[in-house]
């Protein structure tokens, strides 16, 4: 099941906020509660949490953009395991030819 990542209520006098950091990137495991983005304001930094365990699916808003109370930041594909690496990433215990 997919879930929604928003953009949480921001403080009272607080109109927009800007991504400061993505913690993750799409195809990452991620935990819940873990910190996958912060939200920098003029009068605050908000983390943003991860609301399951799964893998980050996609991210709607990247870095450097300016958001607002409940826009959709990016998806958790939830239950998901992380992909395997590609077979160029692998090691293998193979000892090349002499």
């Amino acid at each position: 099941m997919s879930l929604e990542i928003k953009v949480p209520v921001l403080p009272e006098s607080v109109s927009d906020a800007t991504i400061a950091t993505w913690h993750k990137k799409p195809g990452d495991a991620v935990k819940r509660d873990e910190n996958l983005v912060d939200l920098e304001t003029d009068k605050v930094v908000l983390e943003v949490p991860a609301p399951a365990d799964g893998i980050l699916k996609s991210i709607s808003a990247e870095a450097g953009a300016t958001v607002t109370s409940g826009e959709l930041l990016g998806v958790i594909e939830e239950g998901a395991a992380a992909a395997a690496p590609a077979a160029s990433e692998r090691k293998t215990g193979a000892t090349p030819p002499a």
